[in-house]
């Protein structure tokens, strides 16, 4: 998975996470430091199933970190909606 916090002041790089747990209200996630909790996220994340038995997909989330400490996050999602993946040769 990758995650970046939104600023409208500035254009935040992702990071890489993995996830730990999700729900249709919530996620936690590994994270590289600690998240400011308050602050709205992104968060992309590769999906096991696939469209069609063929194109990859990949559930783009907003949400809101409600806890942080080092190593984790945990994000209520305020909405989500399911992309294709772009294929790579």
């Amino acid at each position: 998975m990758r995650y970046r916090l939104l600023d409208s002041r500035r254009h935040l790089p992702p990071q890489s996470g993995k996830t730990i747990n999700i729900s249709s209200k919530g996620a936690i996630f590994e994270t590289t430091s600690q998240l400011p909790v308050g602050k709205r996220v992104e968060l992309i994340i590769s999906w096991p199933a696939k469209l069609n038995e063929r194109c990859g997909l990949k559930m783009v989330a907003l949400g809101r970190v409600i806890r942080s400490n080092e190593s984790c996050a945990a994000v209520s999602l305020l909405s989500h909606e399911f992309r294709t993946q772009s294929v790579v040769n």
